[in-house]
């Protein structure tokens, strides 16, 4: 099944036997880690990626034009956009440090502190969903669910978020060497997207039950 069937399959209210048939799959060792999906190109390091091509931690990967690839670093996964450039971080073999350099990127984590990077803003996970866009003026960030901890230049005190199903997007806006969280809209992610990569690491999005979405869709 490739990529787009998958994606009809899971939005067509297939999710429950996507997330049993994903672990299965890696229970037999057929997904790959590291690069588990690609749709055009992408580097790791400055060299061509395939596949296959494992992902480690201190790698840097990066999407080229009309791109996206799927990546799974341990029991942590992500879907990174196009022209889109990642780091991923860590210590004794787990990932505890994303930056996100430029682009968008969906991510999943298990439950384990991870502290992120993209541009000036500085967010502190644990055990969640997120889905980040670097812009030229902002950084776009919408904890899909969980809490965050999200700080910045000039900030009086970091901001709490804690979210179940995207009920916080926000903008981060650098404005006179002050950072700025104002309310942001819904943009460019979805509940299946978020299935398929919690899937790939044995897991559910708590807004699963019983292997349903719930009623409010995006």
């Amino acid at each position: 099944m490739n990529r787009r069937d998958w994606m009809r399959f899971i939005a067509a209210g297939g999710a429950a036997a996507a997330s049993t048939r994903i672990a299965q799959a890696l229970a037999k060792g057929d997904l790959p880690p590291g690069i588990n999906q690609l749709e055009g190109t992408a580097t790791i390091n400055g060299r061509a990626a395939h596949v296959g091509t494992p992902v480690n931690l201190g790698d840097r990967v990066a999407t080229g034009r009309g791109s996206q690839a799927v990546i799974v670093v341990g029991s942590d996964a992500f879907l990174v956009r196009a022209k889109s450039t990642i780091e991923v971080k860590g210590t004794e073999g787990v990932l505890n440090g994303l930056i996100v350099a430029s682009g968008q990127v969906l991510s999943v984590f298990a439950k384990k502190p991870v502290a992120i990077q993209a541009a000036s803003a500085s967010i502190g996970i644990r055990g969640t969903g997120a889905y980040i866009e670097v812009n030229p003026d902002s950084v776009y960030f919408c904890l899909c669910y969980g809490e965050a901890l999200v700080e910045g230049p000039g900030m009086a005190a970091a901001r709490l978020v804690k979210t179940t199903h995207h009920e916080q997007p926000l903008l981060l806006r650098e404005d006179g060497g002050i950072m700025r969280v104002e309310p942001g809209p819904f943009l460019n992610h979805t509940d299946a997207e978020l299935v398929m990569l919690e899937a790939l690491v044995g897991r559910e999005p708590p807004f699963m039950k019983g292997g349903t979405y719930p009623a409010k869709q995006y």
